[in-house]
């Protein structure tokens, strides 16, 4: 990448475009996926069993009490929300 323009060059633009047609893929890297401890999935489990959804605060609240992102804690009650719907 050029530090002082923010773009990429031109060769690290191919080297880059070679290694996703590669491996199949095309566009942004996926994250990594998180590995949530035993006691941060209690705690989220706790909290859904109390409430199926999250408000900003509340959220704010347990990301930082598991220190773990909103978007992590937004995606976990997502997940398992489609997890109940499964279920049931």
């Amino acid at each position: 990448t050029d530090e002082s323009s923010g773009y990429e060059s031109e060769s690290a633009g191919a080297e880059r475009s070679a290694a996703a047609a590669a491996c199949g893929t095309r566009g942004r890297q996926r994250r990594a996926r998180t590995a949530f401890t035993s006691e941060q999935v209690c705690r989220l489990e706790k909290t859904f069993q109390r409430q199926k959804y999250l408000g900003a605060t509340e959220r704010r609240k347990l990301a930082s009490a598991l220190q773990l992102s909103e978007i992590q804690i937004k995606t976990w009650f997502q997940n398992r929300r489609m997890k109940l719907k499964r279920q049931i």
